[in-house]
């Protein structure tokens, strides 16, 4: 069987290995892909956090998403969503020191969206600049705001008819 992915071609020997989505982290990965850049679709997972991932989880890189065995791609969830445990530095993760509980935490997918919005309506709250100036949307680090960044309003003289 040969699948046509882009301007490659993707040999699979057999008929139940490949699939073409997979079901990752409440997010839809591209079978296509090479895996590390496949795990990318995940909000909160970059290429070097990817990277980082299946050299713990000791996948091949040049597997295909679509490629991989249930048990891999448990591992790899696994890995994600335990990263201290398997000596994932903590200066790597994107939840430092968190606010409420002081752990250090790798945040994926919706986990991201709440705790951004969390430290926004906290911000807004306290009535810190940072925050004030997110509830006005105007321009949070430093940018002149003279000229740029008006946000659709039309600038200008009208016209004399």
């Amino acid at each position: 069987m040969v699948i046509v992915v882009g301007a490659q071609s993707l040999v699979v020997t057999q008929k139940g290995e490949f699939e073409a989505m997979r079901r990752v982290l409440n997010t839809n990965v591209d079978g296509g892909v090479k895996v590390m850049y496949a795990l990318t679709a995940i909000k909160g997972v970059g290429r070097r956090y990817a990277n980082l991932v299946l050299k713990k989880a000791d996948i091949d890189f040049s597997k295909r998403a679509g490629e991989l065995s249930h048990d891999e791609l448990e591992r790899i969830v696994e890995i994600i969503q335990n990263p201290l445990q398997y000596k994932i530095p903590q200066w790597f993760l994107n939840r430092q020191k968190d606010r409420t509980s002081g752990k250090y935490w790798q945040l994926v997918s919706n986990a991201v969206d709440n705790s951004l919005r969390e430290d926004l309506d906290r911000m807004k709250k306290v009535r810190v600049h940072r925050g004030l100036r997110h509830d006005w949307n105007l321009r949070v680090r430093g940018q002149h705001t003279k000229t740029t960044g008006r946000g659709g309003r039309t600038v200008g003289v009208t016209k004399k008819k």
